[in-house]
């Protein structure tokens, strides 16, 4: 089997505390804490994980725990309901669940699947054609 079928699992558990730069392929899971840079591809910052971060760059990030600092995901950034995020944010998809707490600067890019302007014209399109009660 080639190395793409390999997939990497990590684990910084709770008793572990890390300063310094990772760089992790596969799936990164944090339970303990980390400050410094993270480059790498799924990272998952657990209820008891904390993170302070000057830089880090994946393709996704799910927050359970406590992250703090700038962050790139070139995918999607999760913030679960007992997760807590700060800094500059820079994401594709960002989804915060009931409870999650989101005190960042966010800037979102636009999907690749979605065509500029198409969407939004067939969108008021449809408020265009129903009828308007007036009070």
């Amino acid at each position: 089997m080639g190395k793409k079928d390999r997939k990497n699992l990590s684990i910084i558990d709770k008793e572990l505390k890390i300063d310094g730069s990772i760089s992790s392929t596969g799936k990164l899971i944090i339970k303990g804490q980390v400050t410094g840079t993270i480059d790498g591809d799924i990272v998952i910052i657990a209820e008891d994980g904390v993170v302070n971060s000057s830089s880090t760059k994946v393709s996704s990030l799910t927050i359970g725990g406590n992250f703090k600092g700038d962050v790139a995901a070139s995918k999607e950034l999760i913030i679960l309901a007992t997760g807590i995020c700060a800094g500059k944010v820079e994401c594709q998809d960002l989804i915060v669940e009931n409870g999650g707490v989101l005190n960042a600067e966010v800037s979102c890019k636009t999907s690749s699947r979605l065509a500029p302007g198409k969407e939004s014209a067939s969108f008021m399109a449809g408020f265009k054609k129903e009828k308007q009660i007036e009070l």
